[in-house]
């Protein structure tokens, strides 16, 4: 005799009746593999701001992040976060972060494509642009091997200051080859570097540095001696520090390996639990007795990271902007093969104005992303007036589009309903991502009042904003308004007002580029939403007129 448990499973159509439940309908397709470059918006104003020659380069590199094995390593990395090793087996200080071997995939193709110091060695125009650009195709992949790429990438710059240093390290931090591990620098084919500037009782405020920069007998050389509060990659090969030197607060460059191939001073006494960005490791390292190079001269630090602040501002508006198109093309993919109610999400005129209305914002960050880059391409060949538009508008962007990205991304995340909510789609990971880039190289209000103190030491900072929104003066009634509401807030500016004509400029600025060069679908969208009042208080709040269509089947290709 049997029981029930030992008798077999009824066949139903060829099926074990037992597991009818597990058919799987009406759910999407893996997004992958797909083209990350595939952007209208993007291709546009790489051509636009003179990078037009790189385009097959990142069509390939486009294809590359959009596939299976480049889209499991974001993931993989993230999943499997970076170790600390403070010491070998038999006791002696190490100081090492082991990361998953996909980070090191990661990292090794950003550095190749020249998304780390490589446009500085490139004298093409455009080559600034092109590396942005690539920046807002490979961040497809994930966020957080970004940061070393992008403090690479700032540190020529500053390096520059000391002719001397700049000669040694530079071809280095300019070389397309990644070499993980610590050995002299002089003996690797490339270097990545990162910054030490925050302490724990100053944050942003970093002329309240306490670590102290001792000289040595040897001309240029010091010692230091204190705790960093935030220093993110401890594994790069030299960082650029803030330290406080006889003559005031001053900038040093620390290799972790020393040119006799020993070790330098670098303790790191623990990794951050970071909220997002979990691949990446933020550090708190002890210098004492720590050899350092002077970097311009003593007293001159914060003047010294200026131009590196910049670049590293510019970054965190492409990151913020690639996050967006990221989730857009994710939730553009569900809401097309994912049905409700009898029809396709992406039918419903609902969903529709959500997506327009997303990919608005996705488009208004890209174009202001590529036209920062175009003025720091060109400021970096010596135009004064790029330089003084990028001064005012790169604190500008920082502010506005990386404070959208948290909403952006949140809504973006809903299109996926309880589908998104779960670790395994990716949207929790965005998510998460997303505020980091707010907090990061200034927050909100820090920025905001950058822009006022650009304004009052550098006129010709709102000369060169007003020249760039007269460009599009007349093409449209709500932006003439909004540019005339934007020169009497000037009259008027306050600290306890920044943060509200900083967005005024901001969106200003994002409506003359779209004006200029987007469709009159998603420009007037943009004008009439942003600038003439006609929008609700989130996404999804478009206005009956505005052409939706239009909007989709130039964000979304294939959409229909």
């Amino acid at each position: 005799m049997t029981t029930r448990a030992q008798e077999p499973y009824e066949e139903s159509a060829g099926r074990p009746e037992g597991h009818a439940t597990h058919d799987v309908t009406n759910q999407p397709p893996p997004l992958a593999p797909y083209d990350a470059f595939d952007d209208a918006a993007l291709r546009e104003g790489l051509r636009r701001e003179g990078a037009g020659w790189a385009e097959e380069e990142l069509r390939r590199l486009g294809r590359r992040a959009g596939s299976v094995a480049a889209q499991e390593w974001g993931d993989l990395a993230n999943r499997h976060e970076p170790v600390l090793r403070t010491h070998d087996r038999y006791g002696n200080r190490v100081d090492e972060v082991e990361y998953h071997p996909s980070w090191h995939h990661l990292m090794r193709v950003a550095v190749g494509e020249g998304l780390a110091g490589a446009p500085w060695a490139d004298d093409r125009p455009g080559a600034h642009v092109a590396r942005t650009a690539g920046g807002l195709v490979w961040g497809h992949t994930e966020a957080g091997h970004g940061c070393p790429t992008s403090m690479t990438y700032a540190a020529v710059p500053a390096l520059r200051v000391q002719p001397d240093l700049a000669k040694v390290y530079e071809p280095l931090l300019t070389s397309r080859e990644y070499e993980p591990g610590l050995r002299t620098p002089t003996e690797k084919r490339g270097l990545l570097a990162g910054m030490g500037m925050t302490e724990k009782q100053g944050g942003s405020d970093v002329r309240t540095n306490t670590t102290a920069a001792t000289a040595t007998a040897e001309p240029g050389v010091y010692t230091l001696r204190g705790h960093k509060w935030f220093t993110s990659a401890p594994m790069c090969d030299v960082f650029l520090v803030l330290a406080q030197a006889p003559g005031g607060l001053s900038c040093f460059l620390v290799p972790r390996v020393l040119p006799d191939g020993s070790r330098n001073t670098f303790r790191i006494q623990r990794l951050k639990d970071k909220l997002g960005n979990r691949s990446n490791a933020s550090s708190e390292p002890e210098f004492d007795g720590t050899v350092a190079w002077l970097v311009g001269p003593e007293g001159q630090g914060v003047k010294t990271i200026i131009e590196m602040v910049n670049c590293t501002r510019l970054d965190c508006v492409m990151s913020s902007a690639t996050l967006m198109r990221k989730t857009l093309v994710e939730a553009g993919h569900h809401v097309r093969h994912r049905s409700a109610f009898g029809a396709r999400l992406v039918d419903q005129p609902l969903m529709r104005n959500v997506l327009a209305d997303l990919a608005l914002e996705s488009e208004a960050a890209t174009t202001l992303t590529l036209r920062l880059a175009g003025a720091a391409d060109r400021a970096a060949r010596g135009d004064a007036g790029e330089a003084a538009f990028r001064r005012i508008a790169t604190a500008v962007g920082k502010y506005w589009v990386t404070k959208r990205g948290p909403a952006f991304t949140a809504e973006a995340m809903e299109c996926l309903g309880g589908n998104g909510y779960v670790e395994e789609s990716g949207m929790p990971r965005h998510y998460r991502e997303a505020p980091l880039l707010s907090i990061w190289e200034g927050s909100g209000n820090v920025n905001a009042l950058d822009v006022l103190r650009a304004l009052g030491r550098s006129p010709a900072t709102a000369h060169a904003l007003f020249g760039e929104l007269a460009l599009a003066r007349g093409a449209d009634a709500r932006l003439d308004a909004a540019v005339a509401r934007l020169e009497s807030g000037l009259a008027e500016a306050s600290e306890s007002g920044a943060r509200r004509l900083v967005e005024l400029m901001a969106l200003t600025l994002q409506a003359s580029l779209l004006v200029r060069h987007a469709p009159a679908a998603v420009a007037d969208a943009f004008c009439a939403s942003r600038l003439g009042g006609d929008w609700g208080h989130s996404f999804g709040t478009l206005p009956a007129g505005a052409d939706l269509d239009g909007v989709l089947a130039r964000a979304l290709p294939g959409e229909g």
